[in-house]
Parts: C-alpha cells; structure tokens; sequence
C-alpha cells in the first residue's frame, strides 16, 4: 500500500512538473530604424515591456524606407521610424492605422577635426553641404531610402544640388556601417546625433562640425500595421506596444538614456502624454 501511494505521488509530481504553469510569451514583430538600435535604446527600454506583457519583441533594424515596405508587405505587426513625410504617406496609403509621436532629437554633420572644407562651427546645413560639393570633399550618404538618407536628400534639394561624382559616395548601408566608412576615409557624412554618441563609446575619429540648424530636427514616430494585410498580425500587442512606449513612466526612461554616460538624453521624448503631463 505504501509502494502504490509512492508510486501515485511520484507520477502526480512528474505530471505536474509537465504542465504548463506560464503562458508561452507572444511575440512582437518590430521594424525599426538602424538608431535606435545602434544606439542602445531598444535594449535599455524593451526588457520592461517584455516583462509587463509577457512578450518577446523581435527587431528588425533597418532604413526607414525598408522598414515601412516590411510594414507595407504585412510582414511586422509596427514599425518604429523616423521621417515624418513618409510616414504620412504610409497612413494615407492604408498601411498603417494608428500613428503616435514618441521623441526627437537631431541631425549632425559630421567629419575629421582637420575639417579641409572648413564647415566647422556653421548652423546653416544647406550652406555647410553647399561648401562640401563645391570643394567636392568626400561625402559619405546613406544611400539606403533610410530617414537619414531622406533628410539629406531634401537638405540637397533646398541647396539646388544634385550630388554626384567621385566625391559623393552612395554606400547603401545603415548608419553604423556609415560611420566607419567616413572615419577610415576622414570623410564627412550626416548622423543622427544618438548613434554617433553610441560609437564615440568604441572611438572615432569623427566629431560634430554642423549643428543646431532647425532643418535636422529629427521626430520619431511609432505605427500599428493595418491587420487586413496579414492574418498573423498581432493587432493587439502592437497597440499594447504603442500605449506602453507613449505612457509617461516610459518617456521617463527615453528621458534617462544617455544621461549617465553623455551628462545628456540621446533622445527627448515627444508622445502627447507626455508634453501635457
């Protein structure tokens, strides 16, 4: 009698050591610019929504052109970019259905402190870019239809300057990759300043040259994916996603970043809840 009483207890606990005693977490696709990925963000803040609602956000980071076309195919449940027109061209075309200011921070120009074309200390980005191509000093562009790349391209639109020629180089590649580049060639390019902040950290030779021109502001926007495009769309945990990355408590950690290490935010955050706190 007790061998049999062993034997069932022994099989209720292998049975209950079997059973599930947590929901398997669901999984968040996001598509992201290369920023906020380069820069430490997603890794600092991501770990509290992840915990909150028993979720695994999987990243993609990427252009922003790319990752709205990854929203577009219905292939992520939100995207996470920055470049204002192209997201109201995304919302207008269908392909998003709910939008939200989530931060901001800047463009910068960056190059060698040698600075040959001499834009050191200007604040009129149109003027700076107009000095690089008449001196044709080596340009290092995204070349990736990413928001940085977009903001280039309309700073050389207001100048009237259609880039080309062997000193203007396309690489086709996100911001880190964009970043050796100009620092082996002692070349100048556009960053966006928290990810050039993030790299100062592993050393450059790259310091910031052009700033404070209202022309590279840089907003950041978060987008639901329109869920008619694919039935695995995770309609609800991307509007969770959207609700926890607009709370306050979380613009308070945006608000943090960076500041231990830079004595500054690498991103201000911007979400409605926030500026009528």
């Amino acid at each position: 009698m007790i061998t049999m009483l062993v034997l069932l207890m022994s099989v209720a606990l292998v049975v209950a050591g079997c059973s599930p005693t947590a929901q398997e977490p669901q999984e968040l696709r996001l598509a992201t610019t290369t920023s906020t990925a380069d820069s430490g963000l997603l890794d600092a803040i991501l770990p509290d929504f992840e915990e909150e609602y028993n979720a695994t956000v999987s990243v993609i980071a990427v252009g922003t052109g790319q990752a709205l076309k990854l929203g577009e195919d219905g292939n992520v449940d939100v995207v996470l970019v920055h470049s204002r027109s192209a997201e109201d061209a995304f919302m207008e075309a269908g392909h998003g259905v709910r939008r939200e200011d989530v931060m901001y921070n800047d463009f910068v120009i960056l190059g060698v402190p040698d600075d040959p074309a001499g834009i050191g200390g200007m604040t009129d980005a149109v003027a700076a870019l107009t000095r690089l191509a008449e001196s044709e000093s080596t340009f290092i562009s995204r070349g990736d239809n990413s928001g940085t790349h977009n903001k280039e391209n309309a700073i050389w639109a207001q100048a009237g300057i259609e880039p080309s020629g062997d000193w203007y180089i396309s690489a086709g590649q996100g911001m880190g990759a964009v970043l050796t580049m100009a620092n082996e060639q002692e070349a100048y390019t556009l960053s966006d300043r928290g990810t050039y902040l993030a790299r100062t950290l592993e050393g450059t030779d790259l310091v910031v040259l052009v700033e404070g021109d209202p022309t590279l502001f840089n907003p950041y926007g978060v987008i639901t994916v329109n869920p008619d495009k694919n039935p695995d769309i995770n309609n609800e945990l991307a509007d969770q996603f959207i609700d926890w990355l607009i709370s306050v408590p979380t613009q308070e950690m945006i608000a943090e970043f960076g500041v231990d290490t830079f004595g500054a935010p690498l991103f201000t955050p911007d979400s409605e809840a926030w500026r009528s706190r």
